[in-house]
């Protein structure tokens, strides 16, 4: 695999730090090749500007449109051409970060913000059809992506019964409507709870969880979000019901 490892939190010397490092790790031993994005490491500006897209301040700034035209043009800032350069090479992504009031650092939405602009990563169209590429289909599908979560919380309080609500409740928005949508396939995401009273015992637990993951992440079976543009998924059905085929009587009687 060629993995790309996005991190965001600000110590190393965290629960979270050591996982990357065993992560890191385990992919060299296996011998994967990976880049890594250390967020706060790199001091990642989170915030989108005019600067972004060589784009005239003094002009109303469109970000849908000024970024289109910058990636087209050759003239995102050098940061984020980087960041989509390793994303290009990866034909995995794994995220990490704590979950912190419920999803993820800003500094880490802020990645996606700048990174994943229009025409790199969606605004794309299927030439044939002239139908948007999206959920399942764009420029970044093929590629599979794993969320590696550290919360405080206790892992049953982050279940389907859990006060905190369903982990994947919580990641929809990443899993599916940023790294789906964008048509990546995403796989079921690893919880490391009770992040704040970590063991010896614990840490080594979870480390294992890790490296398991890693090892099966080419076979993990995906979660199984719909395609925008399966037969059952069609936006003019969704609208207007009315205009689909009746069901066939069933044979027999």
């Amino acid at each position: 695999m060629n993995v790309l490892w996005l991190f965001a939190h600000p110590d190393q010397r965290s629960l979270s730090g050591a996982l990357k490092t065993e992560g890191l790790r385990t992919l060299e031993a296996h011998g994967h090749r990976h880049r890594v994005s250390d967020l706060y490491a790199m001091n990642w500006n989170p915030l989108i500007g005019p600067a972004d897209y060589a784009h005239d301040p003094a002009d109303r700034l469109l970000i849908g449109d000024a970024s289109e035209r910058a990636y087209a043009t050759g003239n995102l800032s050098p940061d984020i051409a980087s960041e989509q350069d390793k994303l290009t090479w990866a034909d995995t992504l794994v995220i990490q970060f704590p979950l912190w009031w419920y999803g993820m650092p800003a500094i880490l939405k802020g990645w996606f913000d700048r990174v994943f602009v229009k025409g790199f990563a969606f605004g794309l169209t299927d030439p044939a059809t002239g139908r948007p590429q999206r959920y399942g289909e764009g420029r970044l599908a093929g590629k599979r992506a794993l969320v590696v979560v550290t919360a405080g919380a206790r892992a049953g309080t982050l279940g389907p019964r859990g006060v905190n609500g369903d982990l994947n409740d919580l990641l929809f928005p990443l899993q599916h409507g940023t790294l789906w949508y964008t048509g990546m396939s995403v796989v079921p995401p690893l919880l490391i709870p009770g992040a704040d009273r970590t063991t010896p015992e614990a840490y080594e637990t979870a480390a294992t969880r890790l490296r398991e993951r890693l090892l099966t992440l080419p076979t993990t079976a995906p979660l199984p979000f719909r395609h925008q543009n399966a037969g059952d998924y069609d936006d003019d059905l969704l609208l207007h019901p009315h205009l689909a085929a009746p069901h066939p009587a069933p044979a027999g009687g």
